[in-house]
């Protein structure tokens, strides 16, 4: 059984990509696929517009800016290729990346069952898919990191379930690297002077939110590391502008799945029902406060007048007695 994509269903035996033949055939032509040898030009300028990435080439990777270790996306299908900020970016995984889960046990792992379809974003380049690597390629990176980084998936977000996997050869069984399913942190181990692709799978279609951590031991002893969130607006119906707009909510317990959903309307009209209850709570016992208070007030009041008509009447009895 073979995994394919819709659009390649008709022609797959002709056509040799990660996820639209054969997961393990295609393996090897991303291994040897000659666009991963590849070096990058220091004065590669950074740019921090908005940008919709939805095919072609592109990297998650560090570099130094202004000093300072930061995590951007290398768009390598740019003319010139540039740097991009992480917050100012969304990888677009349109329709064309549509595939079917096969009936294989070798990929059970993946977070469908078999027959339903599912986004990836595949290991080795397929016309109309965005192509998301990372690499460790920078110069002053390769000059200052000591033998490696590590990438860290820190948690998900979305509507669904994320796994990114690899295969490497012919007969290679899947490497699963990340999967939004596992409790949190998970760890990446890369070399420097890397330049890596996997398979990206999406369970849903929708936004995701990818909080990745790039941390480094440096050569003179100290560390780096800064933290981004990837950006996935996840089938074509899926807006880019929600995908750029949407904040991360950070995963009080690591320990958890990585998984989240955006915390809906509901929840947050719950909450606020939570909240109109305490304060009703407050506002109930204020005025309960107020009761007694003024219960005490008329009480003592009382007590004062009845203590001075004692008084009085003693006063006016002893004058009578005198007189």
């Amino acid at each position: 059984m073979t995994l394919r994509t819709r659009a390649t269903r008709a022609a797959a035996g002709a056509v040799l990509t990660v996820l639209t033949v054969s997961l393990s055939a295609a393996s090897a032509v991303a291994t040897d696929d000659p666009d991963l040898d590849q070096q990058i030009d220091p004065d590669q300028a950074i740019v921090t517009e908005q940008a919709v990435l939805s095919e072609g080439h592109v990297d998650i990777g560090p570099r130094y800016v202004d000093g300072q270790w930061t995590l951007l996306v290398h768009d390598d299908h740019a003319e010139p290729p540039v740097w991009r900020a992480m917050p100012n970016t969304v990888f677009q995984v349109t329709d064309a990346s549509l595939t079917t889960v096969p009936d294989n046990p070798d990929y059970a792992f993946l977070p469908a069952e078999p027959g339903a379809d599912v986004h990836v974003v595949p290991q080795a380049e397929q016309p109309g898919v965005v192509w998301v690597g990372w690499n460790t390629q920078y110069p002053s990176v390769m000059d200052t990191i000591d033998r490696g980084v590590t990438l860290t998936l820190r948690g998900v977000q979305g509507p669904g379930d994320v796994v990114v996997f690899l295969q490497s050869g012919t007969l290679g069984e899947p490497e699963v690297l990340w999967d939004s399913r596992e409790a949190g942190p998970q760890d990446l181990w890369v070399e420097v002077n890397t330049h890596t692709h996997a398979n990206w799978v999406f369970s849903e279609p929708g936004v995701y939110l990818v909080e990745v951590e790039v941390s480094a031991d440096l050569v003179s002893g100290e560390a780096e590391s800064d933290t981004q969130v990837i950006r996935f607006a996840v089938g074509d119906a899926t807006s880019t502008d929600e995908a750029l707009a949407a904040e991360y909510a950070q995963t009080a317990d690591p320990s958890t799945p990585a998984t989240a959903e955006t915390p809906a309307v509901a929840d947050d009209a719950s909450e606020s029902s939570g909240a109109g209850g305490v304060v009703m709570v407050g506002v109930g016992i204020a005025a309960l406060l107020v009761i007694v208070l003024v219960t005490v007030l008329l009480r003592g009041r009382s007590a004062k007048k009845r203590a001075a008509a004692q008084r009085d009447a003693a006063a006016a009895s002893l004058r009578g007695d005198q007189g």
